[in-house]
């Protein structure tokens, strides 16, 4: 057991690892990189090449490329795919994409200029070329890029004798695959049946009785989120992909689809931030201007207003210098409150818990919700900023105003996201800074006009 423990532990890729690696690709000891690299995961190697700098990768990928296999290609990360791709022999590129299934390649392609993609599909067989070329025909997001082209069939009146002894018999069988679908004479799907049903039935028993319940289809044009949607909506792990005309064209199975999801909730919370769906810790400099500048502007805009409605109370903030100590919480409070509620109601939108058939009930909950929020807050910052000011008054209008903004804040994290879906606008791409500017605006309204009222 301790042995099995150790040999775990020494695969993993550590800082001490990384630097050994690093040490070896800057002597150029290519045996001492092999030993290095060879019980790691391509996941791993992948990592390692995302880690270090370009120009130890390129000396990395000298002493490494006759390693390089189409699970490495697959796992890099496409900020550099282009770059690693571009610093491997031809041949090294041909034959490690050889062993890929098509919805890998396609996803490798998918991010690479011509010229690289050019590359790529020469070094593939014609029959796999053409199913690349057909899979990149589809729009870009939809089941057909997606899918793979190699799949398990079997005629729908078959035994379960028939379809183990094709089987057994095939040439190639994909790499993962986990039902035969079970087809009509036209090539359309008519249900599919697991490999456990299939290895545990008598021989005699016919495929059509072991047809799993959960058997759909989906079209190859249609949108890949939806498609992630539903295999986690009805617990899929794999699902045929048909044409305009319902034969079937490929499948998709659970890695792929739990993948799409991943990306999908990655790409939520980088357009929550404002930095752009594609943003990476390897992206160059400009690259990473360009995705921030746009919205650092539209927040200079915005910001803009919340400084209009601090000078019309010049007066007031003038005649009391403690209000301008005390604005800050007011905002930053209902900021945080914004931005949890906000959350929560973009993340309820992608999985669908959010529709219209709840949304009255869930706006009336961060009603509430916001209203308890801002009398346990405000009874807080009431009393201290009393006590701070020696004058309760000051405290009165802190607290008043902490439980208008935080019900402020709860309502906008909800209804902005709700109201931009409703326009046909993806809800995480701009709703944090609307909630942002309407807590901050309202903050400061209801702070400075109930301080004008109140204590002037």
């Amino acid at each position: 057991m301790a042995e099995n423990e150790a040999a775990v532990e020494e695969v993993e890729l550590d800082d001490a690892r990384v630097e050994a690696i690093r040490a070896a690709v800057g002597f150029g000891d290519r045996d001492r990189v092999l030993a290095l690299v060879e019980p790691l995961h391509a996941a791993d190697i992948a990592d390692f090449l995302e880690q270090i700098e370009p120009e130890e990768r390129r000396g990395f990928l000298l002493l490494y490329s006759g390693e390089i296999d189409g699970d490495l290609l697959s796992e890099i990360d496409e900020t550099i795919r282009e770059e690693v791709i571009e610093s491997l022999p031809a041949e090294v590129v041909a034959e490690a994409v050889r062993d890929l299934d098509t919805d890998d390649v396609v996803d490798i392609l998918e991010d690479l200029e011509a010229s690289a993609q050019g590359r790529i599909l020469d070094a593939l067989d014609m029959a796999d070329r053409v199913a690349v070329e057909q899979a990149m025909a589809f729009p870009e997001g939809s089941a057909g890029r997606l899918m793979q082209r190699e799949v398990v069939v079997a005629p729908e009146h078959w035994t379960v004798g028939e379809a183990i002894d094709h089987l057994r018999g095939a040439e190639a069988l994909p790499d993962q695959f986990y039902h035969v679908i079970l087809i009509d004479p036209r090539m359309k799907p008519q249900g599919y049946v697991t490999l456990g049903r299939i290895l545990s039935a008598r021989r005699d028993a016919a495929l059509r009785d072991l047809a799993e319940d959960s058997f759909r289809t989906v079209e190859a044009t249609e949108e890949e989120s939806e498609v992630a949607y539903m295999f986690n909506q009805y617990h899929l792990i794999s699902c045929p992909v048909v044409d305009a005309g319902g034969r079937l064209v490929g499948v998709i199975t659970i890695d792929d689809a739990m993948n799409v999801l991943d990306e999908e909730h990655e790409e939520d919370m980088l357009r929550l931030a404002g930095v752009g769906e594609e943003a990476s810790v390897l992206d160059g400099p400009w690259a990473t201007v360009r995705q921030r500048l746009p919205w650092l502007v539209v927040n200079l805009f915005t910001a803009s207003i919340s400084a209009f409605v601090i000078s019309r109370f010049e007066a007031t903030i003038t005649a009391i210098v403690a209000l301008a100590a005390l604005m800050p919480i007011v905002a930053s409070t209902g900021g945080i409150a914004g931005t949890q509620s906000l959350a929560v109601a973009v993340r309820a939108l992608a999985t669908r818990d959010l529709t219209s058939a709840n949304a009255r009930r869930v706006v009336m909950r961060e009603l509430a919700a916001g209203a308890i929020n801002g009398a346990a807050l405000a009874a807080i910052i009431g009393v201290a900023g009393g006590l701070i000011f020696a004058d309760p008054w000051i405290g009165g209008v802190l607290a008043m105003a902490m439980v208008v903004n935080q019900i402020v804040a709860a309502l906008g994290g909800v209804m902005v996201p709700l109201t931009l879906e409703r326009m046909g606008l993806d809800p995480a791409l701009a709703s944090g800074t609307f909630v942002t500017t309407l807590t901050d605006v309202m903050g400061f309204l209801a702070f400075l006009g109930l301080a004008t009222l109140v204590l002037l």
